[in-house]
């Protein structure tokens, strides 16, 4: 799994089981470590009932425990969509190399997902963070995703 593409894959299809658990939104993570996948997760708000459990922060803190520290340096993380500012702060904060994400914050606005409107790159600007950002990664596929989501008949937006 050393492709850039088969981390995008990875966070797209823990999405997708997400999706079937009906555990959360249509989002998934993946936290990589060199060519070594450190943590998977998806979405999961709805299962817990905290708003804070998006994909990011949940794959964060298992990659945390899996490395022993808060600091994760040399790692990238791949989203299905871009992340929120909550989750831009995580990122940053856990001191992470790349963000590689899908689609964007419009693209989830225009289907009533509750998005600030501030991009990664506006966060990155602001908080003169060094964080390399990668967007439209597998857009496709992430959009598709999000259309999945919206065509369940019992879904849900946040």
């Amino acid at each position: 799994m050393s492709q850039p593409s088969e981390f995008m894959k990875a966070a797209i299809n823990e999405a997708e089981r997400g999706i079937r658990r009906h555990d959360g939104g249509p989002f998934g993570a993946c936290v990589v470590k060199g060519d070594r996948v450190i943590a998977l997760a998806h979405n999961m708000v709805l299962k817990t009932g905290n708003p804070t459990q998006h994909a990011e922060v949940v794959a964060i803190g298992l990659a945390a425990k899996r490395l022993g520290s808060h600091i994760l340096e040399g790692c990238d993380i791949y989203s299905t969509t871009e992340p929120c500012p909550m989750c831009f702060s995580a990122i940053h904060w856990a001191r992470m190399r790349e963000v590689h994400f899908g689609t964007s914050v419009p693209d989830v606005q225009r289907l009533g997902f509750n998005e600030l409107t501030i991009s990664n790159r506006t966060l990155k600007r602001l908080g003169k963070s060094p964080l390399v950002i990668h967007a439209g990664v597998a857009r496709a596929a992430c959009r598709q995703l999000l259309v999945d989501w919206k065509n369940l008949p019992d879904q849900q937006t946040y």
